[in-house]
């Protein structure tokens, strides 16, 4: 029989059912087994074959990865069966009946980790009660966050200071206190979760940042190169212990588990696209795609539309339509007109093998964490139109720390399940920025420090980097445990 000191590691990951979320932490399962140790995700039943179809590569490698399935608890809190992504929530009574029912799961994990007694438990943060049921059977418990530690560090200073109780209109400008770098902002662009407006999520949102103090320490997708004072201020002045592993979807590097990791099947071929892409000349193509949540007007996107076209700019745009034989939010005839120019693919797009191809030149994106971070491994500057959550945080760090992004001028935090009736940006506004991204010496300075930031986060990951030195003093420390 083996002695404790040389059983392998096992460690079990908790992804929160989102694409945003899962995904990377996905990546994040791969990259422990493929040190060793054997990593087990669990899902519920509809969100299953998406892992296991993400999981796949890996498994014929031979890493030790699987995933153990739980009953999500839909009747529980009125909604209907199968609802188990945050997705298919059309409203904001459904999305906090989501957010009720993962408060749910918690007899079930406790049940696992009683019967499986793993070595460390990987959840995500909107699962605040894992930290208490993992300290059930001693067992540590690491939180994983979407975000990195410049938006962390942003968040945690509004919350500890609410400066945004100080001033006096929604549209005045304040600072963000206590960060190495001056940030300034409104309270439009900030998530304050207002506890009569939304009770639920401000609550856990609450026990979110409370449980941090109580767990092990936190996984963070991101490299040191990309916010190293902000990396340090997180450890130094919050006190808490923190791993940087990422860019994590690097771990994948064919074309195929590019596109079967993202967890949804391509709604346009992956080679009809890139064929598409290999006609055109090098950053000649504007990558428009705005995540899985974001849900557009009819008025906004025509707006949209009409800017790509003033821009006279080539581009691929991914849109959450549907094709029907009279489009609202299309101009007349603009399909034909822009036939051979621009690629309209509606739903899922193999968003990273085209922000890595050379034709890309711009990515217009809502600033989610992940799209932020594969954007800039892709060495592409963006325009940045943040909608909601720490967006507004993530597009101060791409225009205004890194400069490798122009603001298109979103100026105000919205629902992500809420369809808003109006445009907010303005066709001029987008073909301004498209310019600026494209055209121009501004331009080609933003994309020289754009590719410089790509080949830091590729070294990040390889074997010495300090996202790959990061990975091995987490598995080392826990081996210790």
């Amino acid at each position: 029989m083996e002695t404790k000191s040389h059983e392998q590691l096992r460690i079990f990951f908790f992804p929160f059912m989102a694409q945003g979320h899962s995904i990377p932490l996905i990546d994040i399962a791969k990259l422990f087994a493929s040190r060793g140790v054997k990593s087990t995700l669990i899902t519920t039943p509809l969100n299953a074959p998406l892992l296991s179809k993400a999981i796949q590569s890996s498994k014929s490698l031979g890493f030790d990865i699987e995933i153990v399935v739980i009953r999500f608890p839909t009747e529980e809190v009125g909604l209907p069966q199968g609802f188990e992504i945050t997705s298919m929530a059309t409203t904001r009574e459904m999305k906090e009946k989501f957010y009720q029912a993962t408060f749910l799961l918690e007899p079930q994990i406790e049940q696992i980790l009683d019967q499986h007694r793993p070595h460390c438990l990987v959840a995500d943060s909107f699962f605040p009660w894992t930290t208490d049921v993992a300290a059930k059977f001693g067992i540590p418990r690491l939180i994983f966050y979407g975000p990195g530690f410049f938006p962390l560090c942003a968040s945690l200073s509004v919350i500890l200071y609410q400066p945004h109780l100080k001033v006096s209109s929604d549209s005045e400008v304040f600072t963000i206190p206590n960060l190495p770098v001056e940030i300034k902002i409104t309270r439009n662009q900030v998530p304050t979760f207002d506890q009569n407006a939304n009770p639920f999520l401000s609550k856990l949102l609450k026990e979110t940042w409370e449980c941090e103090e109580r767990s092990y320490g936190i996984i963070v997708n991101t490299f040191y190169e990309l916010e190293p004072a902000f990396a340090d201020h997180y450890r130094k002045v919050f006190g808490r212990k923190a791993w940087h592993l990422g860019p994590v979807s690097l771990c994948n590097k064919a074309a195929g588990e590019k596109t079967e990791m993202r967890g949804m099947e391509a709604s346009l071929d992956e080679h009809e696209c890139l064929n598409w892409l290999n006609t055109k000349k090098h950053n000649s193509v504007v990558y428009i795609c705005f995540g899985s949540l974001t849900n557009f007007s009819d008025p906004q996107l025509l707006e949209i539309a009409l800017g790509l076209e003033a821009s006279g700019k080539e581009f691929i745009w991914v849109v959450r339509r549907e094709k029907k034989e009279k489009e609202e939010w299309l101009p007349e005839g603009f399909e034909q007109r822009m036939e051979g120019k621009g690629l309209i693919i509606r739903g899922w797009a193999p968003q990273v093998l085209i922000l890595e191809h050379q034709a890309i030149g711009g990515f217009v994106t809502h600033c989610g964490w992940n799209s932020i971070l594969e954007g800039v491994s892709s060495g592409v500057p963006m325009i940045t139109w943040p909608v909601s959550a720490e967006q507004f945080y993530n597009e101060k760090l791409a225009t205004e720390i890194l400069r490798i992004g122009v603001a298109v001028g979103s100026q105000k935090w919205a629902s992500l399940v809420e369809v808003k009736k109006e445009a907010s940006v303005k066709r001029d506004a987008i073909e301004k920025a498209v310019a600026q991204v494209m055209v121009g010496d501004e331009a080609e300075e933003m994309r020289s420090r754009a590719r410089a930031l790509g080949e830091m986060a590729r070294r990040a990951v390889e074997e010495g980097g300090s996202s790959f030195s990061d990975l091995t003093a987490l598995i080392e420390e826990l081996r210790s445990l």
